[in-house]
């Protein structure tokens, strides 16, 4: 049984002094490839030239987080273009709407979020998209795109039946973290698995963000100091999604990897 993590943010600093014996452990538990997030330039560039050291096994996007929408230029575009040109670079993202926090004004998230659909469009690649507290003005822009655009994926989705739907009817594929650990917060997303067909459904991480709330980071084997998700919880994240979806866990990891592989267009 194989998984593939299509959400992991592997460049981020709390991996810097470790990242190989993360990549061990996520090798050990069968997490045979992962697909490293782009957040902004600083970000995709590191993303390009880590997935370049494992061939086959890391793959990365490119793009501009909505908080982080505030520093894209066309300078910055020009660096998007040319990290696309990569074999490792195979998706145009993370990208979208986060009204959450307004870190970025919302005016500019929605500018630059339209520019990413625009160029991910014009390259022919999937695009990576990131929606909180937006979801009727996230759905509208992809909407007006989404003729021109390839394919894309709703990464790490949190929210409800009503809202899968929503993303299914525009043809989009959708990605389910351990947010569906969360007996909390996680009800809702537990109950908008069941109606997301086999064919679009994908499963990650997210790591370091949301460590699964029902796992102890001792008992799995991982650093305790300081509760960092690993790509190696996905089989963890996996049993759920299929205990929720009433799917068994053996075709959930065989489906979801051959969505993800056809997804990014790789081997």
């Amino acid at each position: 049984m194989e998984w593939i993590d299509i959400g992991a943010n592997l460049t981020h600093h709390t991996f810097k002094k470790d990242l190989h014996g993360v990549l061990e452990r996520a090798h050990e538990a069968a997490v045979v490839q992962m697909f490293i997030t782009g957040t902004d330039e600083r970000e995709s560039i590191k993303a390009q030239a880590l997935a370049s050291q494992h061939p086959g096994t890391l793959y990365s996007t490119a793009g501009f987080h909505p908080h982080m929408a505030s520093q894209f230029s066309s300078e910055s575009e020009s660096v998007l273009r040319e990290l696309a040109a990569q074999p490792e670079v195979v998706a145009i993202g993370e990208t979208g709407l986060d009204f959450y926090r307004n870190h970025s004004p919302p005016e500019v998230q929605q500018r630059v979020f339209e520019r990413h659909l625009e160029l991910a469009a014009e390259l022919k690649l999937p695009v990576f998209l990131h929606q909180r507290d937006a979801h009727k003005r996230f759905v509208e822009i992809v909407r007006a795109y989404r003729d021109e655009l390839v394919d894309g994926v709703a990464h790490c989705f949190t929210e409800g039946p009503e809202e899968a739907r929503d993303y299914l009817e525009l043809g989009l594929h959708i990605g389910v973290t351990g947010w569906i650990c969360d007996e909390r917060r996680g009800q809702s997303l537990r109950r908008a698995v069941a109606e997301i067909p086999r064919q679009s459904l994908m499963v990650e991480t997210d790591c370091p963000y949301l460590l699964p709330r029902d796992v102890d980071p001792q008992q799995a084997g991982l650093p305790v100091k300081n509760r960092r998700n690993e790509p190696s919880l996905l089989p963890h994240i996996g049993r759920a999604v299929a205990h929720y979806s009433g799917r068994d866990v053996e075709e959930l990891a065989l489906t979801s990897a051959q969505v993800a592989r056809r997804f990014f267009r790789v081997d």
